[in-house]
């Protein structure tokens, strides 16, 4: 993988889990509620952080059906369970990661737009950007159900950067697994992978992007505002 350039952009869009927020200890503890509640064995923390990802059902489905077998409507109950209880626990045990305030701050500073784009649903991200003081930088947030896709879909990269009125080719993504990767490739769009993140199992660096972070300020010498 080449080292990273120099990108000009108008705007910065991030994932959530596993790139700005440490969120696996609350999401580990909605879902062993959750499958104590259905009667299931429980998770390491371990075996959920490798199911994170690609958004709350998937999450359910993996805890019930690797290694075992549920059936469509167990799945959605149990979808309907674990949201019940990951809304008792969202941002109890989450941790920012460091060094993401302060380069939020900086690109923000410069005049770059900034946008949130996270498959978990709206009813838990916003109020977790809020608990975790994160909201206030963001110029548009877009959700696992904003759209009827989610990430690795462009879609959902087309539809945050016309809410920021900025051309995917004048953005770049910062994510944590191949589903930003995808999303921002097939988008146009370079992308940067967070060494730390939830990318289901899957060794970051086996992922084609244009460069690695183990801290969010590392990314700041490599991105610039667009003049004009």
């Amino acid at each position: 993988m080449p080292s990273p350039a120099r990108f000009p952009v108008d705007a910065v869009l991030f994932d959530l889990d596993g790139t700005l927020l440490d969120t696996i200890r609350d999401l580990a503890e909605g879902a062993n509620r959750m499958l104590a509640e259905v009667g299931r064995p429980l998770r390491t923390q371990a075996e959920i952080h490798s199911f994170v990802g690609k958004g709350i059902p998937n999450l359910v489905r993996r805890c019930l059906t690797e290694g075992a077998v549920a059936t469509e409507a167990e799945i959605d109950d149990a979808v309907t369970v674990f949201r019940r209880h990951y809304h008792e626990v969202n941002g109890q045990d989450t941790r920012i990661y460091p060094g993401v305030v302060e380069a939020l701050a900086v690109l923000a500073g410069q005049g770059i737009r900034l946008a949130c784009v996270t498959n978990k649903a709206a009813a838990f991200t916003e109020p977790l950007l809020v608990r975790m003081g994160l909201a206030r930088w963001f110029d548009a947030v877009v959700s696992g159900d904003t759209l009827p896709v989610k990430k690795p879909d462009p879609a959902v990269i087309h539809h945050t950067c016309q809410l920021l009125g900025v051309a995917p080719g004048a953005a770049i993504m910062i994510g944590d697994s191949e589903n930003d990767a995808l999303a921002a490739r097939r988008a146009g769009m370079p992308v940067f992978l967070m060494r730390y993140g939830y990318s289901e199992g899957r060794p970051v660096d086996t992922i084609e992007c244009d460069g690695l972070l183990s801290d969010l300020r590392e990314a700041l010498p490599h991105i610039a505002r667009r003049s004009g």
